[in-house]
Formats: structure tokens, sequence, C-alpha cells
């Protein structure tokens, strides 16, 4: 990896375990210690090629591509290295791990981050060939996460979550009383605030995004909800319940921030969102799965206490 830092081109040769990943994925684990803007900046101009061509970030690659690697400058400061974390597993066998991941915890390194759940899993297995997350959940946001130890697992579970063949169920506790099961289909739009955070609102002309929502226990203060994801967009539930009026307790993005402070007093200290369920065929075998990950502690106290 240090030859990469080198004032000097280097041409890499794709092989079938980085097959069908996307160029800025493959370049992002490549180079480390290359800040993430810097690979982007080559990227967009031209100074990477596949097969002597230019590519946009979203390319995937095919085993036998030839990729041009332009001299790059490495990050002055190293990253703290990724310790283990000894994550609770709720499954593992040869294709996937599903991770019953807490609260508190991001899934990657990034956005002040230094390591989340994919580099603790690779510290971990430093003998694992391949290791690569199937989708995200929000830092705050605890259970069930899909990891592929496959490259053959992971472009089938994508094609699976893009065809909605994967169902995925969470709780949320949110603000009043939810009368009834409904189905939110308000796009949504993804956004940079002046100070670069990234955000998501609803907007007429924005990307598809489906929620369905079901109450479990209801009081004139607050509901415990089920939600089925059948889009997968981010913030996506966040940012529906808020827009209906159902705030998730303790979130500080789209949430009720009065309500927050108040309950923060009396043990809401985090987001109250939970992915509870997932159930799909096995992405190499086709057998029937489904695991469920119980509530945490913090948001059981707080229903068992509020929602009798």
């Amino acid at each position: 990896m240090n030859d990469l830092s080198k004032a000097r081109v280097t041409w890499l040769e794709i092989g079938e375990e980085s097959a069908a990943q996307r160029i800025d994925n493959f370049l992002l684990r490549t180079l480390k210690g290359v800040p993430k803007s810097h690979v982007y900046r080559v990227l967009r101009s031209g100074e990477v090629r596949v097969n002597s061509g230019r590519v946009k970030p979203e390319y995937r690659l095919k085993a036998g591509d030839r990729v041009r690697v332009p001299p790059v400058r490495m990050s002055e400061r190293k990253p703290p290295a990724a310790k283990p974390l000894g994550l609770p597993v709720a499954f593992e066998d040869a294709a996937l791990i599903v991770i019953d991941k807490p609260s508190g915890v991001a899934v990657h390194g990034g956005s002040g981050v230094s390591y989340g759940v994919i580099e603790s899993l690779r510290a971990e297995r430093p003998q694992a060939k391949f290791l690569e997350l199937a989708h995200r959940l929000d830092r705050d946001t605890s259970g069930l996460l899909l990891v592929a130890k496959k490259r053959s697992a992971l472009v089938e579970l994508h094609r699976m979550l893009r065809e909605g063949e994967i169902d995925k169920r969470y709780l949320a506790v949110v603000k009043g009383r939810w009368s009834g099961p409904a189905e939110m289909r308000q796009a949504l739009h993804k956004y940079v605030t002046a100070s670069g955070e990234r955000r998501v609102s609803v907007k007429e002309d924005g990307m598809k995004a489906v929620t369905r929502v079901s109450p479990k226990r209801s009081s004139d203060e607050f509901s415990l909800v089920e939600l089925q994801l059948l889009t997968g967009r981010t913030h996506q539930i966040r940012v529906h319940l808020a827009h209906a009026g159902h705030p998730v307790l303790g979130d500080d993005k789209y949430g009720d921030f009065e309500l927050n402070r108040v309950l923060a007093k009396n043990g809401v200290k985090r987001l109250f969102l939970h992915a509870e369920r997932l159930s799909l065929r096995h992405p190499l075998s086709g057998a029937a799965l489904a695991f469920r990950a119980r509530l945490p502690d913090d948001m059981k106290s707080f229903v068992e206490k509020s929602l009798p």
C-alpha cells in the first residue's frame, strides 16, 4: 500500500474479490490515509482511469479491469487503528454475518468517527479476505445489520435490497398518539447545510420513499410503532415520522428538541429507533432466514414505564 503514496502512477488489476465493487469504494479502501475529498477529486478530474477510459464514481469494476491510480498524497495524520469491538453476532456462516449493533456505534469510519462496525470486524478477523456492509444503519439506531463475507453474497444482497426482497422491520418510540396503520409515500431530497451537515427533507420532486407504519402501543403522549421500509432512503423513517408530526424520541436532527431536553432527564439519551427484524432468503443457498433483535434495555424500560 505504501507504493501508492509515492509520486508515480500505479496500475492495479482487478481480481474476482473486487469485481462488482464501485470504483469510489474500491479506491477509498485501497488508498487508506488519503482524504475522501481527494479520492473524489482525482476521480472527477479523470486522473483515475479504467482500461484507459474515464469512469464515474458509481462505475462497477469487473474482473480483469486495469485501474490507473495517479500519485496521491497520504494524510499527514494517521487515523487511529481500528480495534475489535466484540459486537454481538446474531448469525454467521461462510457467506454473511448478522450483527446486533448497539446504539452509538457507527457502521463505518468518517464524519468525525475514526472507525465503525466494518473496520472493527476487519481488525477482529485479519484473515478474512472479504468483509463489506450490505446496508447501513444510522449511528444512533440499534439493531440488525447485514455484512457480506463473499463478493457474490454482497452482489446478491444488493439486488435483493433493490428489488424489495428483504423484509426490514423497525421499532420506534414517537411523540403523540399514532391513531392507525398508515403508508407514508412522501418523496425525499438529500441536501447539505451551510455547515456541511447532511440532511434530508420532504420534497415533491425528490426520490421515491415508502414507509408502512403500524402502532403497537399508544398513549396521548407517546406511541411504540412498527415500521416496514419498502425503500431504503437516507434518514427515511426519521423524516417521514417527523413530517407526520410524530418525530422519533431523541432525534437530534428532525425531532422535537424541547421534548428531547425534557426526556433526556428521564433516560431518553439517544434516538429511540431499533432495527428489530430481518427476513430474507440466503443470498447463496436460497434458504429462508429470519432474525429478531430484542429491544435494548433503555427503550424497553421507557416503553414499559410510559406505555403499559
